[in-house]
């Protein structure tokens, strides 16, 4: 029987995972720009129905990536207008009118209890990674293989997610190495000139996309910031993590790193990685690492799920294996291959 997923701890006022997810097969259904286009939009509807906030992203031909900003169950929940303002985010005129009825016709009659029920029924969908995986996962999957005159799993297996720390430099981390996957497999040379993540979205002025690359730059900058100062803050971080090089917010080339023959050759002689050239290759930490953070984080979430692990381990953090920084930890130890110079 397989374990659940790891979470943040319910007092957390909120949580990030980065989330893959591949087509069954590794075939290449999210090709077709169309489908990457509607894959978008319904991240972008269910974002909204389930209150998360998507961090960035990038939709690959046969995977995704998707860092999430999760946070916990708000004290004030949604009002009844509020609640049928999200369901018709995600669901037709006519649902949203048959909950508008039912609800309206449970608060004229004094059945106040029915209506809560009716109303944490959604609510129960909400603030959860796994409820807007599963939902998103669903709903574009059904709406594939009605285009496509398919049937069955469009997925393979579930999704995997890595639990990030919020305030260090996992987070930054990760968001680069999620805008740097079409770089990794040679598909731009800029990460954006890739329409399908959430730094090419910033970068061509859409609202969500800045206010999700916002909080990774208020990591690194320790203010919120907004529009062409927040993306140059962040192209500075992707093109060198942290180096600034070029005219402020502009273009050049990407900073070049080690080619794939010469992170092979460190890792052979036994060398460590910088912060940028981890990001240039295929880290599995970031994908398999379980919980990534300071060693302090990472530690806390183990001690919070001790019963998961055997009573011979002593401690959870464990030191990323080939990589310069002292600030990262992982909770699972990657003994083969933690490091790839394939992309993905």
């Amino acid at each position: 029987m397989r374990q659940g997923r790891l979470k943040a701890a319910p007092e957390s006022a909120v949580a990030y995972y980065h989330c893959v997810s591949r087509v069954v097969d590794r075939a290449y259904k999210l090709a077709d720009p169309e489908v990457k286009t509607v894959f978008v939009r319904m991240m972008r509807e269910y974002e909204r129905f389930c209150g998360v906030r998507v961090v960035t992203y990038c939709v690959m031909d046969n995977h995704f990536h998707l860092l999430l900003e999760v946070p916990r169950r708000p004290d004030l929940l949604p009002t009844d207008a509020e609640l049928l303002d999200l369901v018709g985010a995600v669901h037709s005129k006519m649902e949203r009118g048959r909950v508008r009825q039912l609800l309206e016709m449970l608060r004229e009659t004094g059945a106040n209890d029915d209506a809560e029920k009716i109303k944490e029924d959604y609510f129960r969908q909400m603030w959860d990674v796994s409820s807007f995986m599963k939902l998103f996962k669903q709903r574009f999957t059904q709406w594939y293989n009605r285009q496509h005159g398919r049937k069955g799993h469009l997925w393979e297996d579930r999704f995997r997610s890595v639990l990030v720390e919020g305030a260090g430099e996992a987070l930054a981390m990760m968001a680069a190495y999620i805008d740097l996957n079409p770089v990794r497999a040679a598909l731009v040379a800029d990460p954006k000139d890739y329409r399908w993540s959430g730094y090419a979205e910033a970068v061509a002025g859409k609202t969500s996309a800045r206010e999700g690359l916002a909080v990774v730059v208020r990591y690194l900058k320790g203010e919120k910031g907004s529009g062409s100062a927040m993306l140059a803050v962040y192209r500075y971080w992707l093109y060198g993590v942290g180096e600034e090089q070029g005219e402020r917010g502009g273009g050049g080339p990407m900073k070049r790193g080690f080619n794939r023959e010469e992170i092979a050759q460190v890792l052979r002689n036994k060398g460590r990685l910088s912060s940028w050239e981890l990001l240039r290759c295929r880290v599995r930490y970031f994908t398999d690492g379980a919980v990534i953070g300071r060693k302090t984080f990472v530690n806390w979430v183990f001690a919070l799920n001790r019963k998961r692990f055997g009573a011979k381990r002593k401690s959870g953090a464990r030191r990323w294996r080939g990589i310069e920084s002292e600030s990262l930890y992982a909770l699972r130890e990657l003994r083969i291959e933690p490091i790839s110079v394939s992309g993905g």
